[in-house]
């Protein structure tokens, strides 16, 4: 197993259970188990603006290593429902920086928020209006 399928799977089970809303899942309600959706397996990439569109159309938090989606989110006001950017992290890492932005900051993100987490800190862009 990778790193990076290690942080994925590490994050689909333990994901808090209140993620259900925002499209992290501790139970498949199809019977495949816990599970997080990763772009990496689409037969394709659709480009940053299908990938934004998608997760917002399913209420989910996007995760990425990528300073685009926040772009996308603030320059041209495309719709998300939260973003959280992992800066400066090793694989290993990723999944454990996720679940604590996810806890701490789980109803800013379900309303829109954009997280940036850094070694040492948690940077905070709250929804518009909030």
């Amino acid at each position: 197993m990778s790193a990076s399928s290690h942080s994925f799977s590490k994050l689909a089970r333990e994901a808090p259970a209140r993620y259900v809303r925002l499209g992290w899942r501790t139970h498949d309600p199809n019977g495949g188990g816990s599970h997080v959706v990763w772009a990496g397996d689409w037969s394709e990439d659709p480009g940053d603006e299908t990938i934004l569109a998608r997760a917002g159309q399913g209420r989910r938090v996007l995760i990425t290593l990528d300073k685009d989606f926040g772009e996308l989110a603030i320059i041209r006001g495309a719709r998300h429902s939260g973003i959280v950017r992992i800066v400066g992290r090793g694989a290993r890492d990723q999944a454990t920086a996720c679940l604590q932005v996810l806890t701490l900051h789980g109803d800013l993100l379900e309303a829109g928020a954009i997280v940036t987490v850094e070694p040492g800190r948690i940077r905070v862009r709250p929804p518009d209006g909030i």
